[in-house]
Formats: C-alpha cells, sequence, structure tokens
C-alpha cells in the first residue's frame, strides 16, 4: 500500500508539469500565429514547409475515405440512370412494338381498301434566305418562285411536319406564312380520336385548337395531321402533338423545328377545281320546279282520266 501511495504521489506532480507545459506551448504558438512580424511570419512559413509534407500518412486516411465516399455517390447516380435507361428502354420496345403493329395495320387496311397514293404530290427545296416576319406577322422567304412552278397557297414542310403556306409568289422568291401567324387558319384532324378543329395562329410556338368538337376525347401527346377539309392542304401531313397550355386552352407542340428553318419543302398539292357559279350548283333549270314545268298535254291526259 506504502508503494502505491508513493507511486502517486510521484505521477501527480508529473502529469501537472506536463499539463503546464502543453498550455504554454500551446500558448507560445497562439502567439507565434498572431503576432504580425516579417520575422515571424518567414518562421510560420518554414514550419509549414518542414511540417505539413510529412504529415500526408496522417491524411492519407481521410482522403482515401472521402474518395471513397464520392465514388459510392458516384455509383448511386450511375445506378439511378441505368435504372431510368433500362425503363425507357422498356418503353422504347414497347413502342417499337406498337409501331411494327400499326405498321402492318396499315398495310393490310391499304391493301384491303385498294388505295394508291398520289405519285403527283412531289415537293420543291427551297433556301430559307431571310425572315420576314414581326411581332404581327409570322413568316419567312424563300429562294424559289413562279419560275420554279409554285403556285400559292401550296404547303410547305421542313422534312418532319408542316411549317406552312405559300402567301405570296414572285418570280424568283415566295413567301411562307407560317403556321403561328395570326391570320393562319387550317383544319386539323386529332388523332386518335379523330377529332376536328382548327388550327390557329397566335404568334406562339403552340397555336391553340378552336372549334374543337369534343375536347374530353383529346389527351396531351396526340397525334395532330391535316385534316385535307376545305383543300387548304391535303390530308395527313403531320402538324404536331397536343399539348395543355398554362391557360388552361388545348395547343399543339410543333414538330416543325422554327428555331431551324434552313429548308423548306413546298409539296406541289393539286389545284382544286374553283367555282365560278356558285348557282350553277342547284338545279341548272329552275323552271322544272315551277308551273311552267308542267305538259299543257300531260295536264289535259290528268284531267281525262287517262293517267
Amino acid at each position: 500500500m506504502a508503494r502505491d501511495k508513493n507511486s502517486e504521489d510521484f505521477i501527480g506532480p508529473i502529469r501537472k508539469l506536463l499539463v503546464g507545459l502543453l498550455v504554454l506551448a500551446l500558448f507560445g504558438l497562439f502567439l507565434v500565429w498572431r503576432i504580425d512580424s516579417p520575422r515571424v511570419e518567414r518562421f510560420r512559413a518554414a514550419t509549414i514547409d518542414a511540417v505539413v509534407p510529412s504529415f500526408g500518412w496522417a491524411m492519407a486516411p481521410i482522403t482515401g475515405t472521402a474518395n471513397l465516399i464520392n465514388d459510392f455517390q458516384s455509383y448511386q447516380q450511375l445506378r439511378a440512370q441505368n435504372q431510368d435507361l433500362r425503363r425507357e428502354l422498356q418503353q422504347m420496345k414497347a413502342w417499337r412494338e406498337a409501331a411494327l403493329q400499326l405498321e402492318q395495320e396499315n398495310a393490310k387496311l391499304l391493301d384491303l381498301n385498294n388505295v394508291s397514293l398520289d405519285p403527283q404530290l412531289t415537293f420543291v427545296t427551297g433556301v430559307v434566305i431571310t425572315d420576314s416576319g414581326s411581332p404581327f406577322r409570322q413568316s419567312v422567304l424563300v429562294n424559289v418562285g413562279a419560275r420554279d412552278g409554285i403556285i400559292d397557297g401550296w404547303p410547305t414542310m421542313d422534312g418532319i411536319g408542316l411549317v406552312g403556306r405559300i402567301a405570296g409568289v414572285g418570280q424568283e422568291t415566295s413567301r411562307v406564312m407560317l403556321l403561328t401567324d395570326t391570320s393562319s387558319r387550317i383544319p386539323v384532324t386529332i388523332q386518335p380520336s379523330g377529332q376536328k378543329a382548327i388550327l390557329a395562329g397566335d404568334n406562339s410556338l403552340n397555336p391553340p385548337l378552336d372549334f374543337l368538337e369534343n375536347e374530353a376525347l383529346i389527351r396531351p401527346g396526340d397525334r395532330v395531321v391535316s385534316s385535307g377539309d376545305g383543300g387548304v392542304f391535303p390530308a395527313d401531313l403531320l402538324v404536331g402533338q397536343v399539348a395543355l397550355g398554362t391557360d388552361g386552352r388545348m395547343r399543339v407542340r410543333l414538330a416543325a423545328d422554327y428555331q431551324r428553318l434552313e429548308f423548306l419543302r413546298v409539296l406541289r398539292s393539286q389545284p382544286h377545281e374553283k367555282i365560278e357559279d356558285p348557282d350553277g350548283l342547284l338545279a341548272p333549270d329552275a323552271e322544272f320546279f315551277g308551273p311552267a314545268a308542267i305538259n299543257p298535254t300531260s295536264l289535259n291526259a290528268m284531267e281525262r282520266g287517262d293517267g
């Protein structure tokens, strides 16, 4: 017991001495780092150069742990992206199968109906040379005109979707009024519901659909094509997809890339018969419906009862 007491008496003062030396060293280190003097600054720089590189081994575990955490986070991100790509791939496969089935069904229907596509629906490609639009008009100029056989009213496409129609023909240039122009009104069909509507330009890239027959049958993402009604455009030209606007109206996200209109295809659509005399569509001889249309001989025969 006496030996343990002596050892405790010996350790106590040494511990206090070490704690005091540590406090003095820390206080001296604090003073060294706080003194603003060129000599002290050089001393600090020399100390950092001598001590910090030798502590690389101490920082190795921390650096490795940080790298491991970053790699794990990157792995999680890659795993999430991989799962998203797998889901998109499955959806694309489903769409591919649906497209193949629709293609086969379309080919069967065309064969059953003995449909012959119009071989005269060819096109003339022109280069967009300038944008002649304004805040109130949306149009472009192309370098094809009357010398190329362009006729006013022909539709134009950018290779994907409908862009507009010819609204002015010169000898070497033509003006194309875009679907976004406020003066543009074209009849369209919404698939697969078959609803008819009017695509009305409003100087925006998502023009609205007017005069919808039954808006409840239309869903965002439905395909919009030209209907061919009125002879404005040929039927089944791709226009875009239905989208719900911020104002609650059904609008069309146009398939044509209006930001990169470089080349336009002017479709040679067949001219429709012009009606010079609308009254001629009715009965050409109005006297057939009047009293003068009755033959007197027939009238006498009816009076005699000869039938």
